[in-house]
């Protein structure tokens, strides 16, 4: 039975190619299926790529800054190299997929197949070669779904006026050979707001348009209100709570955006390129998942178990394509969890995906980092005990939450802020990188840390360090009373949480 194996993964991503590796070194003949380039998305088009170019704006930023640091271009201006810039992501993202692909070629009762992948039955899967388009049909023990997402359609009225060289995907945007005059960014998330300020370091004039209120609107308002501050000292314009309408174009080639701003006025934005930043969609529909009974919610995502387990027997998701946070090291946990209970540990207690603690960044400059719970969040898990009304028993209402003169009884909030501006850290304010702020959100009954931000120099590395002490079960007041090297970053974690008392 040469078309059967033990394993089957669908996607060669941050979890899929891991897995088929495990399952391959534990003996098991395992098939590994991927339809364009080793490594999904992160490598190829997501952190690896981006990260890369962000860190030549970040270059440019510092050039440009150097002269409040005493340091001065006498006799040249500073320039971009596209090209070069280019060409450097390029490496990287080739060094990065070959190492992977040589390792996978290279694990014994391992095979790589190239092609597209298509359900005929929950254990049968069809693949479409690469290389002349034959078709093979291939069983298994069991099958995991590893296929990621891809940027999703731009649904604003009469996009198709715009030239497609002009409208362009997180992919696309990096293989510009010229930077753009005007790019008109539609969506304030983490990709909108990376590539925005990115590409203003590059020299573009660029604006960005958000249905929300606000900027990143799963931050709480003061993060993204803050982040909103340091893109406009930037010089990119915003229009948030701004509903798009439609676009049309003018006979120079330029693209027009006509927006309704959130006063209810009508706006038209004039632009030479827009990028499509409002979202992914899973690559579930050339899978023909109905062949294997799979459910997918209304958008697409394939529904799972907190044991990655799909509504098919012994068929799994892992990754972006079953929804919930979509980040790299979310599918590297996820295949960390099969591997676990599927391969090396099979006799003992399930891992899951029930209550794992999720840290993420946003490469912005500075960085965002955060882990845990937002404050909005936080109130809702643990709303406060209202007191009981005295004359009928009956639980008082929310106008009781806030203690006054006429009612010092009222329910006491076990939720606790602290935040602080970057200009008060000592290590920011020597190496002048003073925009952002931190914030943290505690418990006062456990005294546990229950989420942590950073929006400043090195966001992410700071938010690992209290991401570290809260799975490791620390305490706010452990944090705040522990010894950090001076003068790093790290010792304003002592000014933070001692904002919230002594005792």
């Amino acid at each position: 039975m040469s078309n059967h194996y033990a394993a089957l993964i669908i996607g060669s991503g941050q979890g899929g190619g891991p897995l088929a590796q495990a399952f391959a070194n534990a003996g098991k003949r395992t098939a590994l299926i991927e339809s364009s380039h080793v490594g999904g998305t992160c490598i190829n088009e997501g952190c690896t790529p981006t990260k890369t170019m962000i860190a030549s704006g970040r270059a440019a930023y510092t050039a440009c800054g150097a002269k409040a640091m005493g340091i001065e271009f006498k006799k040249s201006s500073l320039q971009l190299n596209i090209e070069t810039v280019r060409k450097r992501k390029r490496a990287i993202v080739k060094s990065f997929r070959e190492g992977s692909e040589k390792r996978i070629k290279d694990t014994a009762n391992l095979d790589l197949i190239m092609g597209t992948a298509k359900f005929l039955s929950s254990n049968e899967v069809e693949v479409t070669l690469n290389e002349d388009s034959t078709k093979e049909v291939l069983t298994a023990d069991r099958i995991f779904i590893n296929a990621g997402c891809s940027p999703g359609p731009l649904r604003i009225k009469d996009t198709d006026v715009i030239e497609p060289v002009n409208l362009l995907t997180s992919t696309s945007i990096m293989e510009l050979s010229n930077t753009p005059r005007h790019l008109l960014v539609i969506g304030g998330g983490p990709i909108g707001v990376e590539f925005a300020q990115l590409f203003r370091r590059f020299g573009s004039q660029i604006s960005i348009v958000q249905r929300s209120a606000h900027l990143l609107p799963n931050e709480d308002p003061d993060i993204s209100e803050e982040m909103e501050k340091i893109l406009k000292e930037d010089g990119i314009t915003l229009h948030l709570g701004a509903q798009p309408q439609w676009f049309s174009k003018v006979p120079t080639g330029s693209i027009v955006l006509q927006i309704k701003t959130a006063q209810g006025e009508t706006k038209s934005i004039l632009a030479s390129h827009v990028l499509n930043a409002t979202g992914r969609t899973p690559n579930t529909a050339a899978l023909n998942l109905e062949a294997a009974d799979i459910k997918t919610d209304a958008r697409g995502f394939i529904v799972v178990n907190e044991h990655l387990e799909t509504t098919a027997p012994d068929v799994y998701a892992l990754g972006d394509i079953k929804g919930g946070p979509a980040f790299t090291h979310i599918s590297y946990d996820d295949f960390r969890i099969l591997k676990h209970n599927l391969v090396s540990h099979t006799t003992s207690a399930p891992l899951s995906t029930k209550d794992r603690v999720v840290p993420y960044c946003v490469f912005t400059d500075p960085q965002l980092g955060r882990v845990g719970l937002t404050e909005t969040q936080a109130h809702k898990l643990y709303p406060p005990a209202y007191p009981t009304n005295a004359t009928n028993g009956t639980p008082a209402s929310e106008e009781d939450l806030t203690p006054t003169s006429e009612n010092p009884t009222a329910a006491p909030c076990r939720i606790k802020t602290a935040s602080m501006p970057m200009s008060w850290v000592a290590r920011a304010l020597e190496i002048n990188e003073v925009r952002g702020m931190m914030k943290a959100v505690v418990d006062t009954e456990t005294s546990k840390i229950l989420g942590f931000a950073c929006l400043g120099y090195e966001g992410g590395e700071l938010m690992s360090t209290v991401q570290m002490a809260m799975q490791g079960g620390l305490t706010w007041k452990q944090l705040r009373d522990m010894v950090f090297a001076h003068p790093c970053t790290a010792e304003a974690l002592n000014n933070l949480f001692s904002q919230l008392g002594d005792d």
